[in-house]
């Protein structure tokens, strides 16, 4: 059975880098909101699971996730081959509800129905990093990981528990491989996904930095430098770093590192 993706993991994603995604359709990303009240009609007491999964799937993309969670769990009444996958749907619009205690619960659901269910592993880790359980999230992520390894939010995900663990080395090395397998990935999912906050200004400032380091080393200057100013925008006080980090000597080079080092943008008040 092909399992599907939603991504996905804090509401303040409008703001903050780094990112984490529960699983389940893809290129579906969304962000937690206000509860939303039921608008839709209740589930047809004749439909059968698989017409009642379809409509859930159709209300959660107009974030209507009350209404989507009636159709999910009207859905499992009847007993589908798929409960894990519904489990999971359920979980993720609890999740975007902000019920994490139901949400949890949904995704040990999933698990318990299929032990290989990368998806429901990672969504799982997402609830653990909101509840700051870095350590059972890290064990989460690592977990789906190794069901799939070609999952870039995966590894997004286990960066950010590792950074919020303040392990450094361990974050860089997972951001580093959501980057090769999704080269956009931070870009988009501080637009569209369900981000992580990072605990303070010198945490969001040092992950820019990690990443402008990342991105260098790839030789992708343009985004490099983007994230350098953010960084230095934010505050970041390793800055001069810059000049001795290996990962930037090429981009030392460019004169557009020259001018912006020179102008040094001012750190942005909260």
């Amino acid at each position: 059975m092909r399992h599907h993706r939603l991504s996905y993991a804090l509401f303040l994603s409008l703001l903050v880098p780094s990112a984490l995604y529960a699983q389940s359709a893809p290129s579906d990303q969304l962000q937690v909101g206000p509860p939303p009240v039921r608008r839709a009609e209740p589930p047809a007491p004749g439909a059968s699971a698989a017409e009642l999964e379809k409509r859930g799937d159709e209300l959660r993309a107009e974030k209507a996730y009350v209404d989507a969670l009636d159709y999910y769990r009207a859905a499992l009444s009847r007993k589908p081959e798929n409960g894990a996958q519904l489990f999971n749907k359920a979980g993720i619009a609890e999740l975007l509800l902000q019920r994490y205690k139901e949400s949890k619960k949904d995704f040990e659901r999933a698990i318990h129905a299929d032990r290989q269910f990368a998806d429901a592993y990672n969504n799982l880790g997402v609830i653990f990093y909101l509840q700051r359980k870095y350590g059972s999230a890290i064990d989460r992520f690592n977990k789906a990981i190794g069901l799939r390894k070609d999952t870039a939010s995966y590894y997004g995900n286990l960066g950010a528990a590792y950074f919020s663990e303040k392990e450094y080395e361990q974050a860089t090395s997972a951001y580093s491989q959501a980057l090769q397998l999704d080269p956009e990935i931070f870009e988009r999912s501080s637009h569209t996904g369900i981000a992580a906050q990072m605990s303070s200004p010198e945490d969001r400032a040092h992950f820019d930095y990690v990443l402008a380091k990342l991105l260098a080393k790839q030789g992708d200057f343009d985004r490099a430098l983007l994230y350098l100013r953010r960084a230095m925008e934010e505050g970041y006080k390793g800055i001069d770093d810059v000049f001795k980090d290996t990962e930037f000597t090429a981009l030392r080079k460019d004169a557009r590192f020259t001018q912006l080092m020179a102008s040094r943008p001012v750190a942005i008040p909260e």
